[in-house]
C-alpha cells in the first residue's frame, strides 16, 4: 500500500447537485476504504486563483495524500489532467494552475514528478466531456491510494511544461510594503500577499497604527490581534490564521467596504 492517508477533494462545484456525491462514490468503489477530506467546494465558480489559495493554505495541516482540486473552467478542451508528486503528497487536477501553489509549498526544495493522466484504463467509461473530476481525476486519485505507482498515470512531463499562476506582488521599499489582494473569505476579510512578518520588519505590532493606500485613498487603520479588538463597524489590521496581513471590518465586510476584489494593489506604511 502507498504512504498516502487519505484522498483530500477541493471543487467549485457547490453543494446544491450530486457532483460532490458521485465523486465520493467513484472513489469508495474503486478503494473501499478510502478516507475523504473535503476542503471545500463553494469556490467561486470558474475562480481557479481562489481555488488555488485555498489549497496552497490548507494543504500543510492535511495527512499525507492525494489532493484532488478540480476549479476547471477549460474542462473538455485541450488543456492536459496532470498528476504531481511534491513530497509526501499527490496533486491531480487539470493543468490551469490549480495546483501550482500547492505543490511549490508541499515540494519545498525536494523533487517534483509530474504527469500527464493519458492512462484511460484508469478513468471511468463512458468520460463526460464536462465531468472530468469524476470520470478521470477521482478515479486516478483512488487508483493511487490503492498503490498504484505515479509513473502508471500516464506520460511523464517536465516541470517546466506545467501551467503555473504568477506568484503574488509583494516587495518591501521606502519604508512601506507592498501587495495585493490574494483572496476574500465568506466573511469579507480581505487576505493580502504580504506576511505579518513584513509589517514586523517594518516595526509596526499589535497595539500600533498602519497607513493603507488604496489607489488615491489613504486610511489610517489599527493593527491588532484580533477583530474584537476594534469596535463593531470598525476597520482592523491583522495576521490572519495563514500568517498574511488581513483587513476586517468588526461584525462587517471589509471588502464590500473598500471594493477591493483579488488583485487589487495594496500599501502598508506604519503610521507616522
Amino acid at each position: 500500500m502507498a504512504a498516502y492517508q487519505c484522498l483530500t477533494f477541493l471543487t467549485d462545484y457547490g453543494l446544491e447537485d450530486g457532483f460532490v456525491a458521485a465523486c465520493h462514490g467513484v472513489a469508495a468503489r474503486i478503494s473501499p476504504n478510502v478516507r475523504i477530506i473535503d476542503i471545500t467546494h463553494l469556490v467561486p465558480p470558474g475562480d481557479v486563483r481562489r481555488g488555488a489559495a485555498v489549497l496552497a493554505q490548507t494543504v500543510p495541516y492535511l495527512p499525507p495524500g492525494v489532493h484532488v482540486a478540480v476549479v476547471d473552467p477549460g474542462v473538455g478542451t485541450r488543456r492536459r489532467g496532470i498528476a504531481v508528486a511534491a513530497g509526501e503528497r499527490v496533486f491531480v487536477g487539470p493543468d490551469n494552475g490549480l495546483l501550482s501553489w500547492a505543490v511549490h509549498e508541499a515540494a519545498g526544495d525536494g523533487r517534483v514528478r509530474a504527469y500527464e493522466l493519458t492512462n484511460e484504463d484508469l478513468w471511468l467509461r463512458p468520460v463526460s466531456a464536462t465531468f472530468h473530476g469524476r470520470d478521470i481525476f477521482t478515479p486516478v486519485a483512488a487508483h493511487l491510494l490503492n498503490g498504484l505507482d505515479i509513473t502508471e498515470v500516464g506520460s511523464p512531463l517536465r516541470t517546466e511544461e506545467l501551467v503555473t499562476l504568477p506568484t503574488p506582488m509583494r516587495r518591501i521599499r521606502d519604508d512601506a510594503v507592498e501587495g495585493e489582494v490574494l483572496t476574500v473569505d465568506r466573511f469579507g476579510n480581505v487576505q493580502l500577499s504580504v506576511p505579518a512578518a513584513d509589517l514586523e520588519l517594518l516595526g509596526v505590532r499589535p497595539g500600533g497604527s498602519v497607513l493603507l493606500s488604496l489607489g488615491k485613498r489613504r486610511l489610517p487603520v489599527r493593527f491588532e490581534r484580533t477583530f474584537g479588538s476594534v469596535p463593531p463597524g470598525e476597520l482592523v489590521a491583522y495576521a490572519d490564521s495563514a500568517g498574511c496581513v488581513a483587513l476586517a471590518v468588526n461584525s462587517g465586510d471589509a471588502a464590500q467596504r473598500l471594493n477591493l476584489p483579488p488583485g487589487a494593489h495594496v500599501r502598508i506604511a506604519p503610521a507616522r
